[in-house]
């Protein structure tokens, strides 16, 4: 007898029994999500749902909207720049972005969720929201809004690559009755694209209304891929408009200016690469091309964003420094972006060890920078660089890995395998979880997931300042997998 039969059979039965747990810590969660949401101040429908096609909402959730508990008077607030939480996503949310008016906040969530906030008052106590089921089998990435608060669009990974979905409203016909009651509009799937990058993966959506020059202010989505590529999407008609190439071994994110005149990326080097993006005449995407390098990291570039008025970039690298460009500058005739500033990384583990930055976002009027490392959440000036506020474990929660992740990685070259489990190490927070995956018949490891519990996975400032009961403030919004959306208001900036 082959003496690794024995072996491959006895890890057939380890992986078997490990996925069976985490199918029932799936189901488990899952009924304890419902349970939640079933309770009387919430006022559940009494009606059960009939199961829909899953590109449709259900029609009673448009009829009567639903809304969402924030546990603002349930848990203690742990900082004073907590102004609400919300609940009730059913596993991590992976993605938020606010609308044009900031006045609706569209989250997505590995349940295949889409919800869209009303946030007429950030500390109510709970908040109207429209759901959308997205299509089975995907595991949503990202979302940003298009042309106004009743569009979305939305990035969905599955086994085979990474796909878009456009929902918006659907038209209705006026009514003639003066006393007939107004129903809101159902959203529907107005175009779909898959395998926009190949096989690859979608790291981050960008979007905005282009505003810049000839533009007609239309939104422009940028994709970008794990790989080396972007591309630009017409956000109404879901057309290519155009597309880059980082050239730099692999993508780390992309953004694209708030007039919709430039992106840039962080990849693989310690450059970020800017490129315009000209008009023509009649408002349409003529070209894009490269306009210039911000050079001077001498590390890798973990985060950017854009300044409000896009004449400066604020990067984050793993030299452990930020630094602030200047790209008002007049490139056509060579000139190149300046370093404005340049400041330490303000953030350090027990050990005094300096911890890069995960995600960066400054606020509408220029003068915060938001960013996070793992669950830590900090604000800077953007004028100094110093410490205006930090939130400790600003998310927490206890961290699950799902069957959609399992069956991500199952079909693998178009051909279905067994896998087993290589290693498995839980560990209660605030420690770090690890998992990883291996192919029984060559124990090559193909997967490998590290993520702390309460890591928060995307952040962004409120375009306008939104009510609190006590007038109105700047918040800023960050996402985790604890299953939570938080909304944090602006600390005051040192005198």
């Amino acid at each position: 007898m082959d003496p690794a039969i024995p072996i491959a059979a006895l890890s057939l039965i380890l992986g078997a029994f490990i996925v069976l747990l985490f199918f029932a810590n799936y189901f488990r969660n899952r009924r304890a999500d419902v349970q939640s949401l079933a309770k009387p101040e919430l006022q559940p429908d009494p009606k059960p749902r009939s199961s829909k096609s899953h590109q449709t909402i259900s029609k009673k959730s448009h009829s009567k909207p639903h809304s969402h508990a924030s546990d603002k008077d349930q848990n203690k607030k742990h900082h004073p720049l907590d102004v609400n939480t919300l609940k009730g996503h059913g596993d991590a949310v992976t993605g938020l972005c606010f609308s044009s008016d900031g006045r609706s906040l569209a989250t997505v969530c590995a349940d295949g969720m889409i919800r869209v906030f009303k946030m007429d008052d950030a500390s109510s106590k709970s908040f109207k929201f429209l759901r959308i089921n997205l299509p089975a089998g995907g595991h949503p990435v990202a979302v940003e809004f298009c042309d106004d608060a009743s569009s979305v669009v939305v990035a969905s990974q599955t086994m085979t690559g990474c796909s878009l979905y456009m929902y918006g409203e659907e038209k209705t016909k006026s009514s003639d009755g003066a006393n007939q009651q107004t129903k809101p509009p159902l959203p529907e799937m107005k175009w779909e694209r898959h395998k926009i990058h190949d096989k690859n993966g979608v790291l981050t959506l960008s979007g905005t209304a282009a505003t810049y020059g000839t533009a007609d202010g239309s939104t422009i989505i940028a994709s970008c891929s794990e790989g080396t590529d972007i591309i630009l999407w017409h956000g109404k008609s879901g057309k290519i408009v155009g597309n880059v190439d980082t050239n730099q071994l692999k993508n780390t994110m992309a953004a694209i200016s708030p007039n919709g005149r430039f992106i840039a990326a962080a990849a693989f080097t310690a450059d970020v690469k800017v490129w315009e993006i000209v008009y023509a005449k009649d408002g349409s995407v003529k070209e894009v091309s490269r306009v210039m390098q911000l050079k001077g990291h001498k590390s890798a570039v973990t985060w950017l964003c854009f300044s409000p008025n896009t004449e400066q970039i604020i990067t984050a690298s793993k030299d452990n420094s930020i630094r602030i460009w200047n790209i008002n500058v007049r490139y056509h005739m060579d000139e190149d972006p300046k370093t404005l500033k340049v400041f330490p990384i303000p953030l350090h583990d027990s050990n005094g060890v300096t911890l890069h930055y995960d995600r960066l976002s400054v606020s509408p009027d220029g003068n915060i920078l938001a960013a996070t490392h793992g669950s830590t959440l900090q604000w800077l000036c953007v004028e100094t660089g110093k410490v205006l506020d930090t939130a400790e474990k600003a998310h927490d929660g206890m961290l699950h890995f799902y069957a959609n992740y399992i069956a991500s990685i199952a079909y693998h070259n178009h051909l279905i395998h067994f896998y087993w489990i290589l290693s498995l190490q839980l560990c209660p927070p605030p420690s770090r979880c690890y998992l990883s995956f291996g192919r029984l018949t060559t124990s090559e490891s193909l997967l490998h997931f590290s993520s702390h519990a309460g890591d928060i996975t995307c952040i962004s400032w409120a375009p306008k300042n939104i009510s609190t009961g006590d007038g109105e403030a700047s918040l800023l919004a960050t996402a985790s997998v604890d299953k939570k959306v938080k909304l944090w208001a602006a600390p005051p900036l040192s005198s």
